[in-house]
């Protein structure tokens, strides 16, 4: 799904050429190829919108092309970025809301969120670049179950050069991914006192030991949203012994030592009546 927006042109027409795609050494007929294998084996029920592309015409143009059954897109908030969020399911089966929610302690999610980062009796403001995605699912016209999908700020010090100012970076990335993952609790927190069935699934750009500086913090964005009450099978096992070094959702190239690093970054977490489906 890397640079999925790269696939469409500036009329959101899918571009299945030789051309280069985001993705280093993949053509983008190549990815758009596979990427339609991916969806249809998945059969399951999930590009940027801008000033040149719009997210939802992109993807129902995409399952129109390769006759997916899943051809209805939503999204929630646009952003400017290339990370936006958007939902691609079967109509006939699901409908769905876009259902922003807010409370005294947790505005929406478009919103400012007030929060003392670093301890300083000083207030801070805290946005989402990539505002969660927030919405209420019903299943063949009888089952409703709340769902956010979510990217957190990443962590990685982009653009710091010397040793200090990465670290300062670094540090400061993981404040603001940490606020970010308080305010998406206390949102996880209301739903849940109201008795909703609950998926929280996305790139939390985090995951328990896998950075020195989460000893600063005490613990990782993951732990702070999973709580005691969510489950997702790879962020219970990472905390409590280190994963495999074959696992993995992400992986990216390291140049200068010629060899991926692979990292868990993305999760699905759930509550309660999906874990009636026995998830692995």
């Amino acid at each position: 799904m890397e640079w999925f927006a790269n696939l469409f042109d500036n009329r959101d027409e899918v571009l299945r050429d030789d051309a280069p795609s985001g993705r280093y050494g993949v053509s983008r007929g190549t990815q758009a190829d596979a990427l339609s294998r991916v969806f249809s084996a998945l059969d399951a029920d999930a590009p940027n919108t801008g000033r040149k592309q719009n997210n939802l015409r992109a993807l129902e143009g995409f399952a129109a092309i390769y006759d997916l059954r899943q051809s209805d897109a939503m999204i929630g908030f646009a952003n400017d970025t290339h990370h936006e969020i958007a939902l691609l399911s079967d109509p006939s089966r699901i409908s769905c809301r876009h259902r922003p929610d807010s409370g005294p302690d947790a505005p929406r999610f478009d919103a400012d969120f007030p929060i003392d980062i670093d301890i300083d009796d000083t207030g801070d403001i805290v946005r989402f670049s990539k505002s969660p995605l927030e919405l209420e699912l019903t299943i063949d016209d009888t089952h409703q179950i709340s769902i956010i999908g979510v990217h957190l700020k990443s962590k990685a010090p982009h653009g710091a050069e010397t040793r200090d100012a990465i670290i300062r970076q670094a540090i400061a990335n993981r404040r603001k991914q940490m606020a970010q993952a308080i305010w998406l609790r206390r949102r996880i927190d209301r739903l849940l006192a109201r008795g909703n069935d609950l998926i929280v699934l996305g790139d939390l750009n985090d995951g328990p030991g896998l950075d020195e500086f989460e000893e600063l913090f005490g613990r990782s964005s993951v732990e702070i949203v999973l709580g005691d009450d969510l489950y997702d099978a790879h962020a219970r096992q990472a905390m409590m012994a280190p994963l495999g070094p074959g696992l993995g959702s992400s992986r990216f190239l390291l140049r200068n030592r010629n060899r991926y690093l692979r990292a868990f970054l993305d999760y699905i977490m759930i509550f309660p009546s999906p874990m009636n489906h026995r998830p692995a």
